[in-house]
């Protein structure tokens, strides 16, 4: 992983102990996760970009239209740039992700 991609991982790690303290960081297929009852996201690195991942993802509102991705259950959120990290939105969706996993 690159500078920018540590970066942006310390930005979502802090997002989930805000937003979902319950869930422990594991390692999930070679990748950071968050479980709690159930895995709630991961985060997968490309040459470009970090992927922040919901399990059910498919299930939230997104009034934020930030979520991407067609399969049955995962959506997830392509992050870039640390500057730019949609910090409200990730936080509500995150929030959504652990809501759900206590339900």
């Amino acid at each position: 992983m690159t500078e920018q991609h540590d970066e942006l991982l310390e930005i979502v790690r802090e997002l989930m102990r805000e937003h979902a303290p319950q869930a422990a960081e594991t390692i999930s297929r070679g990748s950071p996760a968050w479980k709690s009852q159930e895995i709630l996201a991961i985060v997968s690195h490309s040459k470009t970009h970090l992927t922040l991942a919901f399990t059910h993802g498919a299930e939230f509102d997104d009034p934020h239209g930030l979520l991407e991705g067609i399969g049955k259950n995962t959506r997830h959120v392509k992050l870039k740039l640390s500057r730019e990290v949609p910090r409200a939105a990730l936080g509500d969706y995150i929030r959504q992700a652990a809501d759900r996993d206590r339900a």
